[in-house]
């Protein structure tokens, strides 16, 4: 198993980069909007890699923050969805829209993402809320004295995508302290956001 590449980007493509590591080039797939941030590196990249093994192909798929990792293997636990599939999703929507999109079960946002049909909304609606533990609807503002419970409903709601759990905490916790009035959804996209800006500490 391969859990991370370090080395020099030394070409790239439609969603794959080739990783220069000790002389030996490695191709990895990697998301659409990724590719770009590679490109322009200036020196060694780290990927944090999974490793898919088929009867007739290996294949790695890479990602530059850990979080992205995290939601590409939740992904693959939907029935019906592959590593292309996955890799479409964090292709063509950003992680944060894509949480806000399952927890208001909005099936128009991804049935516009690539291999992404109503049925497949559904399904992933469906398993994804599930695994986040039916987190209650997060459109209304949370009612005053009321912003704990909001704070551990929204980090529970990481913690069961696969994020660690005093990391969600903690990033949900000084996602709130900018916020006014936030809505569940708020905490989550902004506490996204503080994790992925972490990662590039």
């Amino acid at each position: 198993m391969i859990a991370y590449l370090d080395g020099k980007p030394v070409m790239t493509g439609d969603r794959w980069v080739v990783m220069e590591v000790n002389g030996i080039g490695y191709r990895v797939h990697v998301p659409e909007p990724e590719i770009r941030e590679i490109a322009h590196a200036p020196g060694n990249v780290r990927l944090h890699t999974y490793m898919a093994v088929r009867e007739d192909a290996i294949t790695l798929y890479g990602f530059l923050y850990e979080s992205e990792l995290e939601m590409f293997t939740v992904l693959l636990g939907v029935s019906g969805i592959g590593p292309q599939i996955s890799l479409n999703i964090l292709s063509q929507i950003t992680l944060e829209d894509f949480v806000v999109a399952i927890l208001s079960e909005d099936e128009k946002s991804l049935t516009r993402i690539s291999g992404i049909g109503q049925k497949g909304a559904k399904r992933l609606i469906l398993e994804l809320r599930d695994k986040m533990k039916k987190v209650q609807a997060a459109m209304a503002p949370i009612p005053t004295g009321k912003n704990e419970q909001a704070i551990r409903d929204a980090a529970s709601a990481l913690v069961s995508l696969g994020f660690a759990d005093n990391a969600s905490y903690d990033a949900v916790k000084t996602a709130a302290k900018g916020l006014t009035s936030p809505s569940i959804q708020d905490l989550i996209k902004a506490a996204l956001l503080h994790l992925k800006e972490g990662e590039r500490r």
